[in-house]
């Protein structure tokens, strides 16, 4: 899969830039004022070479890598942004109405509890099947049914600024088959505010069980 790395090279990104906003250009075209041609050319080549840009008969073009690259970046600054987490989270419940918590072994929020989670796969062929891989790697286990009950946008901030958001899908099942360990809890869901939780997790919760076929939710945590 294509790593989104910034270019750091001025004329790279001058190349990227004019070919962002036209759908074909020639050599004269993508080559900056006062630049050396056997420099601009052996910039050019370099992004070729790494199929970012590609020569047609109509004239120079992006590629496939150009493409989801330029989709990416800032346009004024041609910088990569940082997106949105996008992930699945799974609201499991057994047969006596306990919640499954899963503890955070790595940072951010190591040893907090939280709802089962994974991010989203470019190769994810949906929402469901994502919840169902992420099910199985993280629990060892496969659902029979799911259901994506409703998305929550996530902000957590620190002093103002914004650490992450994050855009979680809500997938929900049934289970008595998941034993609890060391990093798995059943958990009734009065005695969430007694642990020490992940950011929105018992307001997702919570908001989960108003009994909608589907909802979406905002939640800002820190400060």
């Amino acid at each position: 899969m294509f790593e989104y790395q910034n270019l750091e090279h001025h004329i790279q990104r001058h190349i990227m830039s004019y070919l962002m906003l036209h759908e074909y250009a020639r050599f004269s075209d993508l080559r900056p004022p006062r630049i050396d041609t056997n420099l601009f050319s052996y910039h050019l080549k370099l992004l070729q070479k790494s199929t970012m840009v590609i020569k047609t008969d109509g004239g120079y073009t992006l590629g496939r890598k150009g493409l989801l690259y330029v989709d990416r970046v800032t346009v004024e600054k041609m910088r990569v942004r940082t997106q949105p987490k996008i992930i699945t989270m799974l609201l499991i419940q057994d047969g006596y109405g306990k919640v499954l918590l899963q503890k955070r072994t790595k940072q951010p929020f190591i040893n907090t509890w939280t709802l089962p989670y994974g991010k989203l796969h470019i190769e994810d062929a949906s929402v469901l099947s994502a919840a169902r891989r992420e099910a199985e790697e993280k629990l060892a286990f496969s659902p029979h049914k799911l259901r994506h009950v409703g998305d929550c946008y996530i902000r957590v901030l620190s002093d103002g600024q914004v650490d992450s958001t994050t855009l979680a899908h809500i997938v929900r099942f049934d289970t008595d088959a998941i034993a609890a360990s060391d990093v798995l809890q059943w958990v009734e869901p009065l005695d969430l505010s007694s642990l020490k939780l992940a950011p929105a997790v018992e307001q997702i919760i919570t908001r989960a069980f108003f009994g909608d076929d589907f909802f979406f939710e905002e939640f800002t945590a820190g400060n």
